[in-house]
């Protein structure tokens, strides 16, 4: 069908641009109601003055010693596969006698479900993973994060933590788009522009710029860089949309249909799917942020995790790390190194929550509203009691 896919013409860049300045809150503001009280010598770290020297092991055995217990809030799109999913079960191997409960479910949801037991006395989770990278300023604003610098503190890159230790990121994300590599054939989707073309009408598969944040900051990327008239384009490509950014991949990779956007990927793989990174185009990637709850009931088993999720045997991988002493694998640049990532721009864009919920809106007369039920199901008010 795309064998031989011509070329979309080039849409003057920046018409009808989107995005403008955003007001952006700060960032560094230290809450003093925030600070931790400090710790004794032999817990391995005083709040606020240096990382974490203890070891993976030897905070294991004292997370043990603590109840051997954790609950963890993290965003995702599948309750029980995906990144959140897969890190529950690589953990579980690796700390055996922590009875760990991770709770996947859209970071939309799981953020006011904190607030909302923040404001019942009913707090569940003892740290959160989460997309929405708002809420952890704002968290940190109103002292309720835990200052807490783990041991690869240090090697994080500065997008990646905030100063006082309230958040870090435990990886990176990139959204984008996909497709078939046999089905495209040799001239297949490079750019965005490309989606438009009219040979790729019906063959598109999207999650909903208007229902996940990231996936809307790619569109509103789209928008600012091509035109309105690119969105009015592709609606008329008639795109299949779905809830969760699993879903173009999985439409792509069940043959039903040829292109994915909004979604994530590698851009070295060699399988079916290619993931598109082209140089000139933009793309979005953010720090996936955790923090551990101030008024956690297992502080020792919130930090195993994060310096777990920080530690070397976790941040070697096929992909970027947030760390700046780890190598991306050949081929590959620090996430920070490519400008059209706009790894600056999605933590200002989520501070700007009337300019969200403006682009929402939009999108919805674009695309239409969303349908269906979230994909991890309905976990309730207090997943994880």
């Amino acid at each position: 069908m795309f064998s031989d896919l011509s070329r979309r013409r080039v849409l003057t860049a920046g018409a009808g641009a989107v995005m403008g300045a955003a007001s952006v809150a700060s960032t560094s503001v230290t809450s003093a109601a925030a600070a931790p009280a400090g710790r004794s010598a032999s817990s391995g770290t005083t709040a606020g003055r240096g990382e974490e020297t203890r070891s993976l092991d030897e905070l294991y055995q004292d997370a043990v010693a603590e109840g051997g217990k954790l609950v963890i809030y993290a965003g995702g799109d599948l309750a029980d596969s995906g990144s959140g999913a897969s890190a529950r079960e690589a953990f579980r191997r690796r700390f055996p006698e922590i009875d760990l409960t991770l709770v996947v479910d859209y970071s939309k949801y799981h953020d006011v479900r904190v607030d909302n037991q923040f404001a019942t006395g009913t707090l569940v989770p003892d740290l959160v993973q989460l997309q929405t990278l708002h809420d952890f300023t704002r968290w940190k604003r109103e002292g309720r994060l835990l200052h807490y610098r783990p041991a690869a503190f240090s090697k994080l890159h500065k997008q990646f933590r905030d100063p006082d230790g309230a958040w870090a990121a435990g990886m990176v994300i990139g959204f984008n788009c996909l497709y078939d590599v046999a089905a495209a054939g040799a001239d297949a989707p490079r750019t965005p522009l490309d989606l438009v073309d009219p040979r790729c009408k019906g063959a598109i598969a999207s999650s909903y710029p208007h229902d996940d944040d990231a996936v809307l900051y790619l569109y509103a990327l789209y928008a600012e860089t091509y035109g309105w008239d690119w969105v009015a384009d592709f609606a008329a490509q008639q795109p299949q949309f779905a809830r969760g950014s699993f879903s173009p991949g999985s439409a792509v990779g069940a043959k039903q249909k040829i292109i994915g956007v909004g979604t994530g990927g590698s851009p070295l793989s060699t399988g079916p799917t290619r993931w598109v990174m082209p140089d000139g185009h933009p793309f979005m990637a953010w720090g996936q942020r955790l923090a551990i709850l101030r008024q956690a009931a297992r502080p020792t088993a919130a930090k195993l995790y994060v310096n777990w999720q920080l530690s070397t045997e976790r941040q070697t991988s096929s992909g970027w790390s947030v760390r700046t002493d780890i190598a991306p694998p050949t081929g590959l640049k620090p996430i920070w190194e490519y400008p059209d990532a706009n790894l600056d721009g999605f933590p200002r864009f989520m501070e700007d929550r009337a300019r969200v919920e403006q682009l929402k809106q939009t999108f919805a007369l674009y695309f239409g509203e969303v349908k269906g039920d979230p994909t991890p199901g309905w976990p309730g008010l207090h997943p994880g009691r």
